[in-house]
């Protein structure tokens, strides 16, 4: 069972009454990037801190999962990450068991900023009751696609809003589409090049002994609000070239109706499908 933690950009998986914290994109270190533009903000580490903290004090979880890139700079590690990573994560350990990380696509050379008790995962994922977790830059492993529900990071998700007079509004958002898990599962086979006739769900389940059971992606917003991200209703999430890398192989499938999916606000709030909310850019 999944459960929003409304107003946080968090969520709540529960398997056999143990429960786990998820967040993704904590992006710890993203000021170092403003810096060299030539605008200086203090660290917010200590604020992600403090909003993790509270989390994990009202929904008392046994375990926490970070859903990737839990730094900002991609292949190497700042002096900065150096201090605010272990920081955030010592502090963390003291009131959690358990502490998981499955590494997104800015997590190169994470590994020795962390704990020696914190778990790192592959970037396939993890299941957790009927539920697959990964952070959305890579495939999952095929296991995943047995799950009924898929949730990943990565697109920092937001809505935008513009008024008569033409001021801006953003806002972030928890996404909630219909997936095709057979159709994921026909182009994860062609990805694998693995030769199969037209009954994908029996050669999907010879190769890797599950049935795709896939119907509902859930895209999480990102943990650090202090960060941009993709306006999922103003169309470029999926249709413009110079997005199709960054949007993950699982949108690019086409086995994700993002037109047809529903947004919800940070509080809950039901904003309506992404095809209507066009309308508001």
């Amino acid at each position: 069972m999944i459960k929003l933690l409304t107003p946080y950009p968090a969520l709540l998986a529960t398997e056999n009454n143990e429960k786990t914290v998820v967040v993704a994109d904590l992006h710890i270190g993203w000021e170092v990037s403003l810096a060299e533009e030539g605008v200086h903000v203090p660290s917010q580490t200590i604020k992600l801190q403090r909003k993790l903290s509270e989390i994990i004090r009202k929904a008392k979880p046994e375990k926490i999962l970070f859903l990737g890139d839990v730094k900002h700079t991609i292949a190497r590690a700042e002096v900065e990450e150096w201090r605010d990573v272990p920081q955030l994560f010592e502090s963390i350990a003291k009131e959690v068991n358990e502490i998981m990380v499955v590494p997104g696509n800015h997590d190169g050379n994470l590994e020795p900023l962390l704990p020696e008790n914190v778990k790192i995962l592959p970037i396939t994922g993890i299941r957790i009751g009927e539920t697959g977790f990964f952070h959305g830059h890579a495939w999952p492993s095929p296991e995943l696609l047995a799950c009924k529900n898929l949730v990943i990071g990565h697109l920092h998700p937001v809505v935008v809003f513009r008024d008569p007079l033409g001021f801006r509004i953003t806002s972030q958002v928890w996404v909630e589409a219909k997936c095709d898990g057979l159709k994921l599962a026909k182009t994860l086979l062609k990805k694998l090049k693995i030769k199969f006739e037209n009954d994908v769900t029996s050669a999907f389940e010879k190769e890797f002994g599950v049935v795709p059971r896939v119907n509902k992606l859930f895209i999480m917003p990102a943990f650090n609000d202090f960060l941009g991200g993709q306006p999922v209703n103003a169309g470029s999430i999926c249709q413009e070239e110079k997005y199709r890398d960054f949007i993950g192989p699982i949108l690019r499938s086409g086995a994700v109706d993002m037109s047809e999916a529903e947004v919800y606000m940070l509080d809950g709030t039901y904003l309506g499908r992404i095809s209507q909310l066009r309308m508001l850019m």
